[in-house]
């Protein structure tokens, strides 16, 4: 199978898994979402922002680091991997076992401090999957960690039911949550055994190379956690949990869609890190391309069904409660184009090791951002916590873009992306005009054909490319 074919049936597979994985994820929030209220649901949102905020804080770049290095081939890849899982597991396991403590300095509600201690077990396995995820990335099986994600949201969904319709209290349906995490990981664990030899080591030379290459991230992302999950904290700090149940409602729904950003970015950057330490210029600039177009062409129809339909997606996940919930979305559909851009310059800036050279990118974004989410969330509650998140992700992609656009070898061509951008303007209006009366599932069914069927019409995807699609074998 040809390159550009196995990275197709990587996106391909990995977006089936990622479309199941969000209807069950969706589905999970519904039941969430009607069965506690704006008010538990808050609950539930503070406990999972403070954990993600903890999580993102010590995640240290373990996927694009793991990626990275077995992709440079520097090492051998086993005793490599080895290394890298031991790594992650100490210092995941050190930093979870004390870090939610500081949970009780918070004015949370007591049964949210409790959720937050055990709760943290699921985000300890999170923490295991990063370094699994690397693996698959660089290996192009990124279907394993789609279909891992798949069970753990059959997992949830079953046990939430199950729990939901025994009247379970709010600490059960929290263990649910652990209990999927756990079968996530468990699922990658087993399939990757099976490759590699799975062993605790300890190379001191090994070790030094990761934190070298580490510490330029892991500063990236303690700026990074402040703008990423800041506003649900400080929301949750200056307005009633039911506030924060409702805006998190819509972050929940961006958190799912925008998964696909790391996505696929994850399936290229062991390649354009390969092509870059090759010196193999026409290789890198060909797979930089094939990047942006590709996350293109699922930013701009995610962002454009969101923007028009934000108060009837929520009516129909959230349920009538959450109605305001669209407002927050309607915002919140902007800031999608940033973290789609993001991602592609951030991973890109890894890939070619200029971590260093767009710190101060993450480090003023943060400040600033902090700075927005004290003056306006304060005055404007939600409102003022989605626009800051706009701003935030927008900063960051535009400001790693110039920073290190110089270094690559050829300006991006533009003439797919303009197609794509005519496909989303006509999918728009026959949404506005057409589809918007007709229920909600009815209407994104219909607008995804009318934009892949312009994407036919005007040549922005070839025969060859859907022949190519449609008759790949495993």
């Amino acid at each position: 199978m040809s390159l550009g074919k196995k990275i197709a049936h990587n996106t391909i597979t990995q977006m089936t898994g990622k479309i199941l994985s969000t209807f069950l994820g969706l589905a999970a929030m519904a039941m969430l979402t009607r069965y506690l209220g704006d008010e538990k649901f808050g609950w539930y949102i503070t406990t999972i922002s403070f954990l993600g905020f903890l999580g993102i804080l010590i995640d240290f770049g373990m996927t694009p680091v793991t990626a990275q290095m077995l992709g440079e081939n520097k090492f051998e890849k086993t005793k490599l991997f080895s290394n890298i899982l031991t790594f992650r597991f100490f210092t995941a396991l050190i930093f979870l076992s004390i870090a939610p403590l500081t949970a009780f300095l918070f004015p949370y509600p007591h049964t949210v401090k409790i959720a937050i201690l055990f709760t943290s077990i699921s985000f300890f396995a999170i923490t295991l999957n990063q370094v699994f995820i690397g693996f698959l990335q660089e290996r192009l099986t990124m279907q394993i960690q789609a279909f891992g994600e798949v069970i753990s949201r059959i997992v949830l969904v079953v046990g939430l039911f199950l729990a939901i319709s025994g009247r379970a209290s709010f600490y059960t349906l929290m263990w649910v949550i652990v209990v999927a995490s756990i079968s996530y990981t468990l699922s990658l664990y087993l399939y990757i055994r099976k490759k590699t030899k799975i062993t605790f080591s300890f190379d001191r030379k090994i070790w030094l190379t990761i934190l070298q290459k580490m510490w330029p991230i892991a500063i990236a992302i303690i700026f990074n956690v402040v703008y990423l999950r800041g506003d649900v904290l400080v929301l949750s700090y200056f307005r009633e949990q039911s506030v924060v149940g409702i805006y998190g409602a819509a972050y929940r729904v961006i958190d799912l869609v925008i998964q696909t950003a790391m996505m696929v970015m994850g399936v290229m950057l062991p390649l354009l890190a390969n092509s870059w330490v090759a010196g193999n210029k026409q290789e890198f600039q060909e797979r930089y391309q094939m990047s942006f177009d590709a996350m293109m062409l699922i930013a701009l129809p995610m962002f454009t069904g969101l923007f028009l339909l934000s108060h009837q997606i929520m009516l129909f996940v959230a349920g009538e409660s959450f109605y305001l919930s669209g407002d927050a979305l309607k915002i919140l559909s902007l800031a999608v184009l940033g973290v789609f851009l993001g991602g592609i310059f951030g991973h890109l800036a890894v890939a070619v090791n200029m971590q260093k050279k767009v710190m101060w990118v993450y480090i003023s974004n943060a400040i600033i951002t902090l700075i927005g989410y004290l003056i306006f969330i304060p005055r404007y509650g939600m409102y003022g916590a989605a626009w800051m998140t706009v701003f935030s992700e927008f900063y960051t992609a535009l400001l790693v873009f110039f920073s290190i656009r110089k270094s690559f070898y050829q300006p991006l061509k533009l003439k797919l992306f303009l197609k794509i951008i005519l496909a989303n303007i006509i999918m728009g209006l026959f949404i506005i005009l057409v589809l918007k009366k007709l229920p909600l599932l009815m209407t994104i069914i219909f607008s995804g054909l009318v934009y892949i069927l312009v994407l036919i019409i005007s040549r922005t995807v070839s025969k060859e490319q859907l022949k190519d699609l449609l008759t790949l074998k495993n």
